[in-house]
């Protein structure tokens, strides 16, 4: 009943629904990111060095050069591997066994040669025309490496999304198991966990993030686990003040008297009360742990190159600001702010309509 009524007060919050269908949007979008993505090789890493930092709605002639070593694969959800190479061109000349091409941009201003037998057997100048020659157009233009800024925001919200879920996953896990031990239990349990609240409280945040990433290497899954293994403080504090508060209650006293195990009594009895505090709590973890991710993105510690991600995006493209291309680091900061804020907003709902007192 008590949910039931918390999400009538949340269908009444506007801004909470809006966030909720923003952040439902995002989640589909990096489910499907690379059907969705206009450069569906893997990371969108598709380069185009002539025709880089272009901007939004730029058009070009692409001339597609089939890769004859190894085949080629196409994955759902992860992208194209050996893909057909693209060369933006600005001019083509045909000859008798090939053809010439001058690729767009003024430091390549000569004609390179391709030759017919680099197509499949039977391939004409037709069949050229018509298959391995388009217009293609890149909605939010291209990074300073002439890569689809649009593809790479798009499969960069799998960082931003994925790393939100797995570091809320790992504090929970972590946070629950040590502040319903410390709570119910009390004594030398409840001094040696507050000890190590204490001493992980004293850390900066980013600092043991650093710290705990440098020591299990550059990587994706390793920035999973630093994050999450920073978050779970704040989880412990609120489930051991909860589960103190909670076992002198008499309903806990009478199942103790009826000689139900501690276990069950945690697990049944003192647990389930805590979901609404556990819910407000993860969604300000979800987006702490989105801007966490970011920021070592931008120091060069998180996501490592060519896999995409916001924060690495704003890190490669901030010199721009002052360029006169801003839209290279505004636009995946932008995105960062959107979804952070998201998470905030509705978190802020969910405590209200909870009515969590903290």
């Amino acid at each position: 009943m008590e949910f039931q009524r918390a999400f009538q007060r949340i269908k009444k919050d506007r801004w909470a629904l809006v966030c909720f269908f923003y952040i439902l949007l995002l989640l589909g979008i990096s489910i499907f990111a690379y059907q969705l993505a206009p450069d569906k090789t893997r990371y969108a890493n598709q380069m185009h060095l002539s025709i880089h930092s272009q901007p939004p709605g730029f058009e070009t002639k692409m001339l597609l050069v089939p890769q004859k070593n190894g085949s080629r694969k196409q994955y759902f959800f992860s992208g194209n591997l050996n893909p057909d190479e693209e060369i933006p061109i600005e001019e083509i000349r045909w000859l008798e066994n090939g053809l010439e091409f001058k690729r767009v941009g003024n430091a390549t201003d000569y004609f390179e040669t391709l030759r017919l037998d680099q197509f499949p057997e039977g391939t004409t100048q037709s069949s050229i025309e018509k298959n391995y020659i388009k217009i293609k157009k890149f909605y939010l233009g291209t990074d300073k490496y002439g890569r689809d800024l649009l593809s790479r925001l798009l499969i960069g919200s799998r960082i931003s999304i994925s790393i939100g879920f797995v570091a809320v996953i790992i504090s929970l896990i972590i946070g629950i198991l040590l502040g319903a031990l410390a709570g119910y239990f009390g004594g030398w349990i409840d001094a040696t966990i507050m000890w190590l609240i204490n001493v992980s409280w004293s850390i900066p945040t980013l600092l043991m993030v650093i710290a705990i990433n440098l020591a299990l290497g550059k990587g994706f899954w390793q920035v999973f686990v630093a994050v999450g293994l920073t978050m779970w403080v704040e989880v412990a504090r609120l489930v051991r003040g909860q589960v103190k508060v909670t076992k002198e209650q008499d309903f806990i006293q009478a199942a103790k008297v009826l000689g139900f195990s501690s276990i069950r009594i945690l697990v049944k009895h003192v647990l389930p009360l805590l979901i609404a505090p556990l819910i407000v709590i993860s969604a300000a973890n979800f987006a702490s742990a989105i801007l966490m991710e970011s920021g070592l993105s931008f120091l060069g510690i998180g996501a490592q190159p060519p896999m995409p991600s916001w924060g690495g995006m704003v890190k490669d493209h901030f010199r721009y600001l002052l360029l006169g291309k801003p839209y290279l680091a505004l636009l995946p900061g932008l995105a960062i702010m959107s979804l952070v804020l998201a998470f905030m907003l509705l978190g802020n709902s969910l405590r209200d309509a909870l009515d969590v007192r903290h």
